[in-house]
């Protein structure tokens, strides 16, 4: 992990802390920093974000949920690129990166 995000996560964890009035709470401890290096693992997870809140039971599809961006993926990609999209398996990623 770069020095960077390093930083900022012990500086926005201790921040947070103090906000909420509690010491040593972990804020990242499960954070992964991933470069997406291969198409397939970003259109596997730009997926996965789009279903998202319908897996919650938010909303029955993903772009009723006006804090994401599948209607508007849906508006300006082409019907064969949100088919292709929306094709991929979300309940298990398990396409390897080169990072």
């Amino acid at each position: 992990m770069g020095e960077f995000i390093r930083r900022f996560h012990g500086i926005s964890a201790h921040e947070l802390n103090q906000q909420d009035g509690v010491r040593a709470r972990p804020v990242w401890f499960d954070f992964r920093d991933t470069k997406l290096t291969h198409q397939h693992s970003y259109l596997a997870r730009l997926n996965y974000v789009h279903q998202n809140a319908v897996k919650h039971g938010l909303v029955p599809v993903a772009n009723q949920y006006p804090w994401c961006s599948a209607a508007w993926f849906e508006r300006v990609a082409s019907p064969a690129q949100v088919q292709t999209i929306y094709r991929f398996k979300i309940d298990r990623l398990s396409v390897e990166d080169d990072y």
